[in-house]
């Protein structure tokens, strides 16, 4: 694997902290990822359908939905703007099995470094998204990141089982 990511601030104020913590889950991430070929990428483990290419794609897609299409109130780009979500919720997931390793890392990557330039435009978490959802009340920026955090914890747990099935290597 890469070089273990960089640990957050011990004594951050919020953003600071909210930002090193979503940076340090997006690597650890990316390193359960790097260095696999496509058919380690594509194995899952006991009952669960989940891959690690999968999950890293889905990772991709979020990163959009809520920087992109929430925060900012833009459409979707491609590939997520064409899928018919109501016909394949789980595309994202499913989609990456004929995706090369590069490509996953890539469109990780740069939904990464679009998801920052857009938070770097953004002075104050208390800010309201610009997409209203259904319940009504708009989520602040501060709830996103939180939120991203919690995302990306979460799959980075399912990720450490599948690589750690893969090749046995554990850690972050």
């Amino acid at each position: 694997m890469s070089q273990p990511p960089v640990e957050p601030t011990e004594a951050p104020n919020e953003r600071q902290g909210l930002e090193e913590f979503l940076d340090y889950y997006r690597e650890v991430m990316r390193r359960k990822v790097i260095g696999l070929d496509s058919t380690a990428l594509n194995k899952t483990v006991a009952a669960s359908s989940l891959t690690l290419g999968g999950i890293i794609k889905h990772l991709s897609l979020v990163e959009e939905q809520w920087f992109v299409e929430d925060i900012l109130g833009q459409e979707l780009s491609e590939p997520w703007g064409s899928v018919d979500w109501q016909g394949d919720r789980d595309w994202d997931f499913e989609s990456a099995s004929a995706d090369t390793p590069d490509y996953l890392l890539t469109l990780h990557a740069e939904a990464c470094e679009q998801s920052r330039q857009i938070l770097a435009g953004i002075d104050d978490l208390d800010t309201l998204v610009a997409r209203e959802p259904s319940s009504g009340d708009r989520f602040n920026v501060r709830w996103v990141l939180i939120h991203m955090i919690e995302e990306y914890a979460r799959h980075v747990g399912h990720a450490d089982l599948i690589r750690e099935s893969i090749d046995g290597a554990t850690g972050d």
